[in-house]
């Protein structure tokens, strides 16, 4: 009597594991460099609306938060892209992070409840096609 073999279950659980690496690649291909442009940045402190600025303009913010304004950041705005320059909060996960430019990345100082994110305001196109 023959015992049977692992080999073959072996072999699809190695094309199945390539496929899905594959299929994650792709994905993050198209997230990366097809995901358009924004042209607005979006600041919000503590879940409110603090300011919104164009991308195409160069633009530095001095953006100060806390009970006494102890907190401070500053955004830069340069050559359509955004980044944050400066950032007194402990850790400084913000100012280490890349410049955003593409619609939906964001920069998140924790610490001091400040989002940078950029969007596209189309105004133009309505929310619903009927």
């Amino acid at each position: 009597m023959k015992t049977p073999t692992a080999k073959k279950p072996l072999r699809n659980d190695i094309f199945l594991i390539a496929g899905l690496l594959l299929a994650a690649a792709v994905a993050l291909v198209y997230l990366f460099v097809f995901r358009p442009q924004g042209d607005t940045v979006k600041i919000t402190v503590n879940g409110e609306l603090y300011a919104t600025y164009p991308l195409s303009q160069n633009v530095t913010k001095d953006i100060y938060t806390g009970e006494n304004n102890e907190h401070h950041n500053r955004l830069v705005i340069q050559d359509g892209k955004a980044y944050m320059e400066i950032a007194t909060c402990p850790d400084g996960i913000c100012v280490e992070h890349t410049a955003i430019f593409r619609n939906g990345e964001s920069i998140v100082c924790l610490p001091h409840g400040v989002v940078i994110s950029v969007i596209t305001e189309d105004a133009g196109s309505p929310d619903v096609v009927i």
